[in-house]
């Protein structure tokens, strides 16, 4: 068991580089866009062309095949038998990549009534335009995400993370040169094809060759008899017709935003990437790494080890709740930091940062979220959550409507916030149920005493900030930051000394590897 924890260690520490240096390209790909757009009407445009592109991956379930086909190819391993397990890849590939070839090229030809569906509010024919033109240069890149899905999920079945590590850096990568090379000359339609280039290389050639390393063998191939092809299909299609907790997050700001004034749908955007930093940082890479452990544990039935795993990365990911706080109290000096320059002025500053507040208050929700859903995935159970997942959603939307009408961008900042708490809270407590995970009080406790120590710590935070910081001008950069620095260092004393009175085991150990890194550095 430890020697599994140190692999599941490794893989984390490389999917945290992975998704730290991927979600730093994704920050200064929207500082670009911030840069050339603001929150103007072409970025609402940029947004909404992702609309289809989004519904055509979710049908395809291209987001969901590592979790979908990981389980299958890991027992075929586990057995030895990895030559039928490169024929079972080689039918799913041929299949549904087939399918998706045909998808987009009927959605591309009804670019425009579907944008029209899925963006109602959106009534400015420049604007539309923008959209379908957009839409269809976007399009293509979902078949090199579905085949970059295939080839990464056979690497992590292989545990090998590097190579498919490089796919989110090199895809924003391509998109920050498309728009500043671009951009310039046809506004937000560079970052457009951007987006298709940055798709080409990192999730299709690149994972080309990682799969191969690892021995990939492909021929095109027809099989509807097999059994395996029925099983990934029985598993891949409540994900593909099932609304999951992101896709729904995805489409739902984008449709109550067509609503709005024009930008909303920008600043809502800005907002969630600033937030999805944070659950990035922390949960995206410690759910990608414990993934393929998870299914393995699972494929030998060993549900209580699995389930140690699964608790006790739910106990680091409670860390998520005062970062949350933190950026909640520095909401206007984190915008300036990020975004105020170019196009994007004080009031944009002002707007996004309404939005901030709301969105980090669900930070640790969707951080949970992606390992308690995984718990099913690595068990072969999609049906529930899937049909779980789109009561909740379809649950949640007249919170939306409220929200909107109520609160206006901040009412649907809100309503992702409570709809992810919700949808993944609840989840939990029904894995609990039907595993028998008998330590899941803990979790919940470990939980609730964060967030009691958040609460203070948040308002002593505000208070510091306004008072022993007012000096400083936080409408100004250098400002900002420093508001930032000393907030920052304040809370961290706080939090380390909180966590060693009170023996909270998660953050002592976040300390002993912040004191490990001076130390190292300190020695050069």
């Amino acid at each position: 068991m430890s020697s599994m924890y140190k692999k599941v260690g490794l893989a984390s520490l490389i999917m945290m580089a992975s998704v730290f240096l991927s979600r730093l390209t994704g920050l200064i790909r929207e500082q670009v866009i911030a840069y050339i757009g603001g929150i103007s009407g072409g970025v609402d445009a940029y947004q909404v062309a992702f609309i289809i592109p989004e519904i055509l991956n979710h049908i395809v379930a291209s987001g969901f095949l590592s979790v979908t086909f990981i389980p299958i190819f890991s027992l075929y391993l586990v057995r030895n038998k990895e030559a039928e397990g490169w024929r079972v890849f080689s039918l799913i590939f041929t299949g549904f990549g087939g399918l998706l070839l045909v998808l987009i090229t009927i959605t591309c030809v009804y670019a425009r009534g579907f944008v029209q569906i899925f963006a109602p509010g959106l009534d400015d024919p420049v604007l539309i335009e923008r959209a379908v033109r957009m839409t269809r240069i976007i399009i293509p890149a979902q078949f090199f995400f579905f085949s970059g899905g295939m080839f990464m999920a056979v690497q992590f079945a292989k545990e090998k993370f590097l190579i498919p590590a490089l796919s989110p850096l090199l895809y924003n990568l391509g998109i920050i040169f498309g728009g500043a090379l671009l951009g310039p000359r046809i506004g937000m339609e560079g970052f457009s094809w951007g987006v298709l280039f940055g798709a080409f290389i990192g999730n299709f050639m690149v994972q080309i060759w990682g799969a191969k390393k690892v021995g990939m063998r492909f021929t095109v191939a027809f099989d509807f008899r097999h059994p395996d092809l029925w099983l990934y299909l029985r598993l891949t299609l409540p994900l593909m017709i099932g609304l999951t907790m992101s896709f729904s997050t995805e489409f739902l700001f984008r449709f109550f935003g067509s609503y709005l004034p024009r930008g909303s749908i920008a600043s809502l955007n800005y907002g969630l990437r600033t937030m999805f930093i944070l659950v990035g940082f922390f949960g995206q890479a410690v759910g990608m790494a414990s993934f393929p452990f998870m299914a393995r544990l699972a494929a030998e039935n060993k549900i209580g080890e699995m389930n140690r795993l699964l608790n006790d990365t739910l106990r680091y990911l409670a860390l998520v709740v005062p970062f949350s706080i933190l950026i909640i109290v520095l909401r206007q000096e984190t915008v300036v930091i990020l975004f105020q320059r170019g196009r994007f002025d004080a009031a944009a500053t002002a707007l996004t940062s309404q939005v901030l507040v709301f969105l980090m208050i669900g930070a640790f929700a969707f951080a949970a979220q992606t390992i308690v859903v995984r718990g099913y995935y690595a068990v072969q159970n999609t049906l529930f959550p899937a049909l779980y997942g789109t009561a909740a959603v379809l649950l949640s939307i007249p919170v939306y409507m409220v929200g909107m009408l109520k609160m206006g961008t901040g009412g649907v900042a809100l309503a992702i916030s409570f709809s992810a708490i919700f949808q993944v809270g609840l989840l939990y407590v029904f894995w609990n149920k039907k595993s028998e995970n008998k330590d899941s009080l803990r979790v919940y406790r470990f939980y609730l005493r964060t967030i009691l120590l958040s609460i203070p710590l948040g308002l002593f935070l505000e208070f510091f900030k306004e008072t022993v910081l007012s000096g400083f001008d936080s409408a100004t950069f250098g400002g900002s930051l420093a508001v930032s620095f000393l907030t920052a260092l304040v809370f961290v004393v706080i939090l380390m000394s909180a966590g060693y009175v009170l023996g909270i085991e998660e953050i002592k150990a976040l300390w002993r590897g912040l004191l490990k890194k001076i130390k190292k550095y300190a020695g050069k």
